[in-house]
């Protein structure tokens, strides 16, 4: 998917829960919190997985999760579609 896709695709789920799978196989699931054409900020979620850095983690403030570059993201999908 190109990085054009992928920022369109995060715009389209801005607010929703995700899971982002990274290139070198790295699963991330969280709250889309913000996006631009080379980042896009997760806000981890629960016990639904990732890495659990918290609300504080990368995000410096927290306010915004931590960050994923656009170009080491090989899918994204609603998490909603594992956990019903």
């Amino acid at each position: 998917m190109s990085q054009t896709n992928l920022y369109n695709v995060c715009c389209r789920y801005h607010g929703k829960t995700v899971r982002i799978t990274c290139r070198d196989g790295r699963v991330h699931t969280g709250t889309i919190t913000r996006t631009n054409r080379d980042m896009v900020w997760i806000q981890p979620t629960g016990n639904l997985g990732g890495y659990g850095y918290g609300f504080g983690g990368y995000g410096g403030n927290g306010r915004f999760g931590y960050g994923i570059a656009l170009g080491a993201i090989a899918g994204i999908v609603l998490a909603t579609a594992f956990f019903w």
